[in-house]
């Protein structure tokens, strides 16, 4: 007899659902200041724990959900079928955001939550290939509607190009002897399955390395999830575009869960809260006044309460920031 599946909210615990929210709540006051309706975009909804959160706390608040993944899209669609009149969900890749907002009317927002990486549902299904720990197609697509596979990438990519992404996006100390192993073993046959991969991949990592570093294949999926979703590319374009798209007073809370992550959220908060005046400028026009205040003191991590809640937050880095000056107009 087959189980059936938990609901979504027992199979999602949100990371740092709280202190996410607690951030975000000024943003929402300063529009309501204004006499207008607050609006929040979760850019990686997920299964909705967040957004069943904040449409819980608040009444007024309308949410814009934006998620590539269709499944995701379809279980936070039922999670948040309470909130219907409040909620757009909206399939599509986060740094489309000026494009959602321009279909739905929306000139600017109250806040916006970004929860980076791979999702708990993509964790958690086997079928799609983002997990070492049991075989499964060899995917890793975020939207399995279109783009190559991490099947793709190993068996097409020259030797070069595989340790140039397994180092680079994986931070691999190894990577030129998982690349040359993944290059023979494809010869004899192509890889369809994670479980085949692994298996190459332990056969040339040293086993002291795996007892310091975690399963030798962590970092090489991470590398291939990164390229085959393009994530570091779509990030750098998303973060300055959801900046841009906050109201006076409104504010940006993102979680990263690696330093590649992190460094560019990082990069982009420095530039926007620094005055762009010419050094030596005797008087600070309005549009040389930074942007943005950032909130967080570097980037905050999960408290051992919020581990227990979620062990997936244990890698979690939060960084946020607030819109200072507002935009000109266009």
């Amino acid at each position: 007899m087959n189980e059936q599946p938990k609901p979504t909210s027992e199979r999602h615990v949100p990371v740092l659902r709280d202190r996410c929210i607690n951030l975000l709540a000024p943003g929402f006051e300063a529009s309501r200041h204004r006499g207008e309706t607050p609006v929040v975009i979760d850019a990686t909804l997920g299964m909705g724990g967040h957004s069943e959160a904040m449409l819980q706390r608040f009444p007024d608040l309308h949410l814009i959900g934006i998620d590539r993944d269709e499944e995701a899209l379809s279980l936070a669609g039922e999670r948040l079928a309470p909130f219907s009149a409040r909620t757009d969900l909206v399939h599509a890749v986060y740094d489309e955001i000026p494009d959602v907002l321009e279909d739905l009317r929306v000139a600017q927002v109250s806040g916006v939550l970004m929860d980076l990486g791979v999702s708990s549902l993509q964790l958690d299904e086997r079928d799609r290939g983002f997990a070492y720990s049991f075989d499964a197609p060899l995917d890793m697509r975020m939207d399995t509607s279109r783009g190559q596979t991490a099947a793709d990438v190993v068996n097409t990519y020259s030797e070069d190009e595989l340790v140039r992404i397994i180092r680079k996006w994986g931070e691999e100390k190894f990577a030129g002897r998982i690349a040359n192993r993944i290059v023979t073993a494809r010869a004899a046959k192509p890889f369809t399955t994670t479980g085949e991969l692994v298996e190459q991949i332990r056969s040339v990592v040293p086993a002291a390395a795996a007892k310091s570093g975690g399963h030798p294949a962590k970092r090489t999926f991470q590398a291939l999830r990164i390229e085959v979703n393009e994530e570091l590319d779509v990030l750098e374009r998303a973060v300055p575009a959801a900046v841009d798209a906050l109201a006076l007073g409104g504010r940006i809370v993102v979680m990263s869960y690696h330093s590649l992550e992190d460094k560019i959220v990082k990069s982009v908060f420095q530039a926007r809260s620094k005055s762009s005046a010419p050094l030596g400028f005797p008087v600070e026009l309005e549009e040389h006044k930074p942007e943005l205040k950032t909130l967080t003191k570097g980037t905050e991590v999960p408290t051992a309460v919020e581990i227990a809640e979620n062990p997936r937050a244990a890698s979690a880095r939060l960084r946020a920031a607030e819109r200072i000056r507002a935009r000109r107009a266009v």
